[in-house]
């Protein structure tokens, strides 16, 4: 079986069980992702442990529940927390030629950066009550896939200049290009669609801006991170897709700024 006949074999069914349970919301919605957060810092974990920045991987799940949970723990619990992190991080500073200071990075990084992403896709879900949330996940999803299709097969077909030569070879200048036109056709069909849709049309522009410039930066920053641990993919836990951080590496660095983006419209 070849790897194209995977990648939609297990592409169609597993993107339709999230479309189910986005529509859902609610709980159903927090739980997947919340797994899905689980998962990826263990990919994430095991990536940097074939690098020299290792991280401490029950500290980076502490982190990522302090991050996830953060608005549920009392004020005198989140105000000790921020100062231990603060300390420490200040001492990994100043005691920089140690191997301790890259290990505390590395856990902070694995501890926010996903579970931080993740958590944002969560609160867009819930900036609207019913349909209107599911919308705006929707849009986020189809402007990230997209923005991935029209690179890949932009840069396939007119690709000339490498954007980043050193860390991903195959992604191109025109690639990137296209993958504004592909994110502003994923906003369209969710605004043709919808009923109602609860962005106006001219929404488009600044959510494009963010989608066609952060995804990829958030792609080529996994793919760097991979390159240093000499790996291909996060995991083999989705097959003919790698793992998860593989798959949402793009909406993870994107989906804080398109929430605050959706705060500030509505």
């Amino acid at each position: 079986m070849s790897e194209l006949t995977k990648r939609v074999l297990f592409a169609v069914p597993g993107a339709a069980v999230m479309l189910i349970i986005t529509w859902i919301g609610g709980l159903a919605f927090e739980i997947l992702f919340g797994l899905i957060t689980i998962l990826t810092i263990w990919e994430i974990h095991r990536i940097l442990r074939h690098t020299h920045d290792r991280d401490l991987f029950p500290l980076s799940f502490l982190v990522a529940i302090l991050v996830w949970f953060f608005s549920d723990f009392p004020m005198w619990a989140v105000y000790m927390v921020s100062g231990i992190g603060i300390l420490v991080s200040l001492l990994a500073f100043v005691y920089g030629r140690h191997e301790f200071p890259r290990r505390w990075f590395a856990t902070l990084f694995s501890g926010i950066y996903a579970p931080t992403g993740f958590l944002m896709i969560v609160f867009i879900r819930d900036l609207m009550p019913g349909s209107g949330g599911f919308w705006l996940v929707l849009t986020l999803f189809l402007m990230i896939w997209g923005n991935d299709v029209f690179a890949y097969f932009g840069g396939k077909r007119f690709g000339k200049r490498k954007l980043a030569p050193s860390i991903s070879p195959n992604k191109t200048v025109e690639g990137f290009w296209f993958g504004f036109l592909g994110a502003a056709v994923g906003f369209l069909i969710v605004y043709f669609i919808a009923d109602p849709f609860p962005l106006s049309i001219q929404a488009i522009l600044p959510t494009v801006i963010f989608i066609g410039t952060l995804g990829p930066i958030g792609d080529i920053a996994a793919s760097r991170l991979k390159r240093l641990a000499n790996v291909k993919d996060s995991s083999t836990l989705l097959p003919g897709h790698g793992g998860f951080f593989d798959r949402f590496d793009s909406m993870i660095l994107s989906a804080p700024f398109i929430y605050f983006l959706y705060y500030l419209i509505l």
